[in-house]
């Protein structure tokens, strides 16, 4: 997982489940293995290190930008309703 610091470190929790909602996952830290399984990258729980930086960037690719197209409906949404 990335260990950036978020903006608003308190919004953690919901965009874990944000995470999990977009990609189908039943759990959060489900989410990842879904995306990975949507795009063909065979991630496992454990380690890794046979994947590829280009498999990595699929999975992480898959599932920050369904993030960011949410976030942005969701701004526009309320710009909408303001």
């Amino acid at each position: 997982m990335s260990k950036r610091k978020l903006l608003v470190p308190s919004s953690r929790d919901a965009l874990n489940e944000m995470k999990a909602i977009i990609s189908g996952a039943d759990h959060p830290s489900d989410a990842k293995f879904e995306a990975a399984r949507e795009v063909g990258v065979p991630l496992q729980k454990g380690y890794n290190g046979h994947l590829s930086s280009a498999e990595n960037g699929k999975v992480g690719g898959q599932l920050g930008g369904r993030m960011v197209q949410e976030l942005i409906k969701m701004a526009k949404e309320k710009i909408d309703h303001s």
